[in-house]
């Protein structure tokens, strides 16, 4: 099991920057797949940024160039550096774990709300 906590979201003006952390309660070696997705009303979850496999990154097509996603493995960590932001980005990103043993277990911090104004 693992247990996440988001934190770094708020109000941001177009252009602006934020950046997200990820602070999980077990170390993140043992962890196959970690990174980010996002909830904006009315739509679906969507993948954002996320490794894979530990350390292969993948990137929503419409954050690329914008963000990055790293890690601090002593701190248990992950972060998202969000530059750029559009009013389109304007939603709750969720800290996702993956843990593959027999079977995968997914898992989701609580979420943060992340709001882009023009």
């Amino acid at each position: 099991q693992v247990h996440l906590v988001e934190s770094g979201g708020g109000l941001v003006l177009a252009g602006g920057s934020l950046t997200l952390s990820c602070s999980a309660s077990r170390s993140i070696f043992s962890i196959n797949d970690m990174g980010w997705y996002r909830q904006a009303p009315g739509k679906q979850r969507e993948l954002v940024a996320t490794f894979t496999s530990g350390s292969i990154t993948n990137y929503a097509d419409s954050v690329k160039g914008r963000f990055t996603i790293s890690r601090d493995n002593a701190k248990n960590t992950v972060y998202l550096q969000m530059n750029s932001l559009k009013p389109e980005d304007t939603a709750v990103y969720y800290c996702h774990a993956r843990i593959t043993t027999l079977a995968k277990y997914d898992y989701w911090g609580q979420g943060t709300q992340v709001t882009v104004s023009s």
